[in-house]
């Protein structure tokens, strides 16, 4: 017996780790799907406050999810009948005046001397000369190949967004019973205590995505708004912009209004003045955003503290891109919410 046990030993050995990297691959090959369903996941959070809001008015689950749906599907579509008109005008213009530049033939003598007022001791010739040898090396048929997986992308993209959309329609709807099915798995001398830090854990996260949100959409009319009275190009793009970036957190305002204020200096269509303007009403307003909106709108969804903001912003972004970002502090709110609560309290038991 003793001589085979360490072939027993090894055998077994060698089935985990077989197991083991079964396990990574299936992780890795599912890793869309598991993106998707933490997504709609993350979402459903999101709008759960809203329907217990409808709840509390003695209206029925199905009924307050029906509402906030209908809530939701309507804000988007009119925001989208409203502003995507707009943005395809604009961006037509664009597109014009792009053209009416190129064909108008004097860009290239107004370049060449703005550049040697700016940079005299930049040899201008060689620069182009360099430009067009790059030109001239590029592999079309690789470009042609790339705009094909771009629309391959763009397609995926889509059926992506139209899955997470009927996971989240689902998620929220099956939320209490998905949330007294993990429950039923904790023993009952523990499920008390279990059910208050996971109802804690998930209105950090609900409150969370509306609050950003709301930060969102702060920045987008009130950038609609300064953008037009300053006469920026294109201020209903820009103002969508600014919203979409804000969703980021941390670095999504600064990266959006560095976007506009660089838009506001196109030629022809912006003009020096209207991107200084520009630059020093976001300067302001993402300081009022950093200590005043934010503080107000964050502190009953998460309390992190700003260092912790950061490094889990960065892990959660070097992770998992756009949605590590978005998904890392409510993450850390949640680990502070089981070391406060849970970790402490033991140590200062024994």
């Amino acid at each position: 017996m003793k001589l085979h046990n360490p072939f027993r030993v090894a055998f077994v050995a060698t089935l985990g780790v077989g197991l083991g990297i079964m396990l990574l691959n299936s992780i890795s090959t599912l890793s869309t799907v598991l993106l998707y369903v933490g997504t709609a996941l993350f979402l459903s959070l999101g709008l759960d406050p809203v329907v217990r809001f409808f709840e509390r008015r003695h209206l029925r689950r199905w009924m307050a999810v029906l509402v906030t749906l209908l809530i939701v599907l309507a804000v988007f579509g009119g925001i989208v009948m409203t502003v995507v008109p707009i943005i395809v005008d604009q961006i037509s213009q664009l597109v014009s005046a792009i053209a009416d530049i190129v064909e108008d033939g004097t860009w290239q003598t107004d370049l060449l001397s703005w550049l040697e007022t700016t940079f005299p001791n930049l040899d201008v010739e060689e620069a182009f000369g360099y430009v067009q040898d790059w030109l001239q090396s590029l592999d079309f048929g690789s470009i042609g190949e790339g705009v094909l997986a771009f629309s391959a992308s763009l397609l995926s993209g889509i059926s992506g967004v139209f899955i997470v959309l009927v996971l989240t329609i689902y998620f929220t709807v099956s939320t209490p019973s998905l949330k007294s099915a993990v429950y039923s798995l904790v023993p009952a001398s523990r499920r008390e205590r279990f059910i208050d830090l996971s109802e804690q854990i998930t209105d950090s996260v609900g409150y969370y995505v509306m609050g950003q949100v709301g930060l969102g959409l702060i920045n987008g009319i009130l950038s609609a708004i300064f953008l037009t009275i300053i006469q920026a190009p294109f201020p209903a793009v820009l103002a969508v912009i600014a919203f979409f970036f804000s969703l980021i957190p941390l670095v999504g305002t600064l990266i959006g209004s560095t976007i506009i204020v660089l838009t506001c200096l196109i030629p022809g269509l912006g003009s020096p003045a209207t991107a200084l303007t520009a630059a020093i009403y976001y300067i302001v307003y993402m300081q009022v955003e950093a200590y005043v909106v934010s503080p107000r709108i964050m502190n009953r969804a998460v309390s992190v503290p700003g260092a912790v903001v950061v490094i889990a912003a960065l892990a959660g972004g070097s992770l998992l891109g756009l949605l590590g970002a978005l998904v890392a502090i409510p993450v850390a709110a949640s680990i502070l919410i089981l070391y406060r609560q849970v970790v402490i309290p033991r140590q200062n038991e024994r």
